[in-house]
């Protein structure tokens, strides 16, 4: 590969990893940034949960735009105007003096955190068909790293000073766009680019042709509800554990460091030697109900060293996903527009109702544990539908 393109590659997974990073150095802090400013407990839960919901409706709306405006005017400056973006909206965030500031700091933080589509099409625009899946691959291992040492320092950070994870994020995306500003060059040349659509960019437009394929249409629909509750338990993990365990911006911290190492160690260690035993549809049905004994683990752990052990058990639900991406995998060709154009939707989908259907149920804190037992009903759903469809031909 020329040396341009490696110094390419490697901004992108500097600029992905910094994304991931602050993601996770914020999410030990934001709930008690939140509770600063509320009124109560409850009203605390409800307010987090407000916010997740807005980041999470502003990324499904505007990850579309942003990869049609990329197709149009190009990769560069799309991602450097949503890291100089994310970079203020730090800066507001640790500077925010009341809840409206905050409210205002997520909305950019979605939209700005959507250049994630944009960064992934510079990858494929550099990539040749003998580096295309090393690349991908190290696009993974980048959202891997970025959510096992983001954690760790944002509580590390966070017990010294509440605001100083948010000056840190903020400083690591500005000298990142500086960065950039000198190294990145342009991948999609002129003859490549066209027009901007408004078809295009609308969010649900790929989310139609997934009914002409009833394997996919299935999968998809048990994929919204296992991401419904992953991300319903990331939505409320550091309120509830604050709550009923009394941990601390660190401790909070380290064990969603956990989190990120013991996914790391089943998706790298584990996944592909239990599909190559079981097959890709009992590593699913396998994967899923790990994943709901485990909320249920969640919701009756008493202790806190319960927590930490349930953790290690539910990343054995880990290889669900690529046991999920392995099943589709075969025809994917004949079907691969179609799979792509809704994949984002559901992604962003979930992640949407995830956290709106926790900024609700999550004020009853005081029955805390309720939350879990509900996810895993979400989980139950989705293997459901994936077992009706998983007898369909490919």
């Amino acid at each position: 590969m020329p040396k341009s393109r490696q110094a390419s590659v490697f901004f992108i997974l500097v600029t992905i990893f910094l994304d991931v990073l602050g993601i996770g150095l914020i999410l030990p802090v934001l709930p008690e940034l939140v509770r600063v400013f509320a009124a109560d407990e409850s009203q605390t839960a409800y307010l987090y949960g407000v916010l997740a919901s807005v980041y999470a409706l502003m990324q499904f709306l505007f990850a579309p735009v942003f990869g049609a405006l990329s197709d149009r005017y190009g990769r560069r400056p799309i991602i450097l105007s949503s890291l100089f973006g994310y970079g203020l909206d730090y800066l507001l965030l640790a500077l925010a003096p009341g809840l409206a500031w905050l409210v205002i700091a997520r909305i950019i933080s979605g939209i700005m955190g959507a250049n994630i589509t944009t960064a992934n099409a510079y990858i494929a625009d550099v990539s040749t068909d003998e580096t295309r899946g090393r690349n991908f691959g190290f696009i993974g291992a980048a959202f891997g790293l970025g959510f096992v040492f983001g954690p760790a320092l944002g509580g590390l950070l966070g017990s010294v000073s509440l605001r100083l994870p948010f000056y840190a994020a903020a400083a690591l995306v500005l000298i990142n766009f500086l960065y950039g500003l000198f190294v990145l060059p342009e991948s999609l040349p002129q003859d490549r680019r066209r027009a901007f659509s408004l078809k295009q960019a609308n969010p649900i437009g790929g989310l139609g042709q997934l009914g002409k394929y009833p394997l996919v249409a299935g999968m998809a629909f048990a994929f919204v509800f296992f991401n419904l509750a992953q991300l319903g338990l990331q939505t409320v993990w550091v309120l509830y554990t604050s709550y009923r365990f009394g941990w601390d911006e660190l401790a909070n911290g380290l064990t969603l460091a956990l989190v990120g190492v013991m996914t790391a160690l089943v998706q790298v260690g584990l996944t592909q030697r239990v599909i190559r035993r079981f097959g890709e549809r009992r590593t699913i049905l396998m994967g899923l109900t790990v994943s709901c004994i485990s909320f249920a683990l969640y919701g009756l752990s008493s202790q806190g060293w319960m927590m930490l052990a349930t953790i290690v058990f539910a990343s054995l639900g880990g290889v669900a996903f690529p046991a999920i991406q392995s099943f589709i995998g075969p025809g994917a060709a004949r079907r691969a527009g179609c799979y792509a154009g809704g994949a984002d939707f559901i992604a962003e989908l979930s992640e949407h109702c995830g956290a709106g259907r926790q900024h609700g149920g999550v004020r009853l804190l005081h029955l805390a544990a309720s939350t879990f037992p509900t996810a895993r009903c979400h989980l139950l759903v989705g293997g459901g539908a994936y077992s009706d469809h998983a007898g369909d031909g490919r």
